[in-house]
């Protein structure tokens, strides 16, 4: 089934707003639990979408990126970004400790909501006359999908990604810090990864990877989990 580009924009824009609400939302938890009150006080630890939304990097630039995809074609990568939580790295219990926990936990909530999406899916796929129910199907795959390329993306070990938080906390001390001191040169580079397609070249061999794993613990063929109006998939 075909969804149009008012239909396709529909599908994602559930899936799309969890997804940022509870990746933000897990930072600001695991923070709180190891010390760090600086969310909290700010009213940051909140499942209100409205707390995390960035204008321009939730809602313009997948946008634009997703109508692109549907007129010209696109790399399969939908990028964006919310708000971040603050986090005061200082305040937490153990800093250097605690600071990978605190990064793993947003993609390690893009991981819960993808399997999640999944098991929806295949409730969908199993129920009679599922091609009725054909929407939420998109939907939760769509949910999979979005998830999945938060979680990869945010785990490239690049500051402020999550993933060079977490490579920060694991290096030596002195490493570390020298490390950290890149991290104004992160999202320029993150930008040309994008605009050049090599985000997209790195990301999706594991992406797929992930769908491979997915469809071998549901039983789904991975067919059935790719978003069929996803950037022209």
């Amino acid at each position: 089934m075909e969804f149009n580009l008012v239909q396709t924009i529909a599908i994602y824009a559930l899936p799309v707003i969890f997804a940022i609400t509870l990746h933000e939302a897990a930072h600001g938890y695991v923070a709180r639990h190891f010390g760090d009150m600086t969310a909290y006080r700010l009213g940051r630890i909140s499942l209100n979408p409205l707390r995390h939304i960035d204008l321009v990097g939730t809602v313009v630039v997948p946008l634009v990126i997703l109508v692109m995809s549907k007129l010209v074609g696109g790399t399969g990568v939908l990028f964006g970004w919310a708000k971040p939580v603050p986090v005061n790295y200082h305040a937490l219990r153990r800093p250097k400790r605690d600071m990978l926990w605190v990064a793993a936990a947003g993609p390690g909530a893009n991981l819960a909501m993808a399997l999640a999406w999944m098991a929806m899916l295949r409730a969908v796929l199993e129920m009679p006359g599922s091609s009725f129910y054909a929407p939420l199907a998109e939907m939760a795959r769509a949910g999979i999908y979005v998830n999945l390329i938060l979680m990869v993306l945010n785990l490239l070990p690049l500051l402020p990604l999550d993933g060079g938080r977490i490579l920060a906390s694991l290096l030596p001390g002195p490493a570390a810090v020298t490390f950290m001191r890149l991290e104004p040169l992160g999202f320029p580079i993150l930008l040309v990864l994008l605009v050049t397609n090599l985000l997209g070249t790195m990301l999706l061999p594991v992406i797929a990877a992930s769908l491979q794993v997915m469809s071998d613990i549901s039983g789904i063929s991975i067919f059935d989990l790719i978003p069929m109006n996803f950037l022209g998939g």
